[in-house]
């Protein structure tokens, strides 16, 4: 459900852009979609979902400069800005307090669940670093799709190619996370 709100205003900007072929009032759709998602994830919650605020600020901050300056190349950045940024706060924690922003996003995210994340201090600065690496690629692919091809493509990318890079990524960290907890549990724990 998260994830789904989460990409609520990328889905509607896709499907203004099909719908329309204008990348300007797609920008529009996302400008007003993606504040009402934002209120709707404080509301379900009573907390403000920070990457989604940061993720929001951006698309109104770049759409509005995109719509003052009748040019497009200033959504096509928001992305590998959104990403980057991440990348950077996330390299900061890696050296800057107790816990990276990883360990502080997983941990709260499965206060939720019925699974609790617990790795050791090195494995969590070992997920927090795949982080950055994603964010890194993931933004500088946006920006080579971008500047390499039709903007229709990179309407698809930016909905299909980052979302997919995103859950095949999600899908390794799983699989890496099991694994490593796998470990730490040791023999003895499954007699």
């Amino acid at each position: 459900m998260q994830l789904l709100l989460d990409y609520l205003p990328v889905i509607a900007f896709f499907g203004a852009y099909v719908a329309t072929k204008d990348i300007f009032l797609a920008v529009v759709v996302i400008m007003v979609v993606a504040p009402i998602v934002l209120t709707v994830q404080w509301f379900m919650t009573r907390k403000l979902n920070k990457l989604t605020a940061w993720s929001t600020g951006l698309v109104v901050a770049f759409g509005g400069i995109t719509l003052l300056l009748d040019n497009p190349v200033f959504i096509y950045w928001k992305p590998t800005v959104f990403y980057w940024t991440f990348a950077l706060a996330c390299l900061i924690s890696h050296f800057v307090g107790d816990k990276t922003i990883v360990q502080r996003m997983l941990q709260a995210a499965s206060k939720t669940s019925e699974v609790t994340l617990e790795l050791p201090p090195q494995n969590w600065r070992t997920l927090n670093l795949m982080w950055v690496v994603f964010a890194l690629i993931a933004g500088a692919l946006n920006i080579h799709v971008a500047y390499s091809y039709s903007e229709s493509t990179w309407v698809n990318f930016k909905l299909f190619g980052l979302l997919g890079l995103t859950l095949v990524f999600l899908v390794v960290q799983a699989i890496w996370m099991a694994s490593v907890m796998e470990h730490e549990a040791g023999p003895d724990s499954e007699a």
